[in-house]
């Protein structure tokens, strides 16, 4: 494998899972208040101390959001669009809160409502999170929303 060579079996579906998170994520940003630190693209310098998390590349936040979130959830196996919900949620609550979510529901509507009461309990154990609690909120409404429009009819 090279060194930015991205091991999803399904490329289309992962391009379509970083085309929402990636946005939702933003850029560089060092927030005294945010827990992950400094961090850029959603890869934080908590989570990978390693990292040059300022100059960090497209193509190198894509291999980590590849192998450790999208292949570490095995949203290969999951249906396209529970598993961009699933990746989503590896990516802002940690891998092993969107794999035990998913274990427990896998309808999407109660995943995304476990994903809410995570933050709420996140809030409540610690109040200067309340500042992202809007845009947390936000952004389970945006992917309920994709979720919605990507859905297949039943047949």
């Amino acid at each position: 494998m090279t060194k930015y060579q991205i091991p999803v079996e399904d490329v289309n579906e992962f391009r379509k899972a970083l085309g929402f998170v990636l946005p939702q994520e933003g850029g560089y940003v060092n927030d005294p208040d945010d827990p992950g630190g400094e961090t850029k693209w959603g890869i934080s310098k908590r989570a990978y101390p390693n990292e040059d998390i300022k100059n960090l590349t497209p193509e190198r936040a894509c291999t980590i959001y590849a192998t450790d979130y999208w292949d570490a959830c095995g949203c290969d196996a999951i249906p396209f669009p529970l598993n961009v919900a699933v990746f989503d949620s590896a990516v802002n609550c940690g891998v092993g809160n969107a794999k035990a979510w998913l274990k427990d529901t896998p309808d999407v509507k109660a995943y995304l409502q476990k994903r809410k009461d995570y933050y709420i309990k996140i809030v409540n154990r610690n109040p200067t999170q309340v500042k992202y609690l809007k845009d947390w909120l936000r952004r389970i409404g945006d992917l309920q929303k994709f979720v919605d429009i990507n859905q297949t009819p039943a047949s």
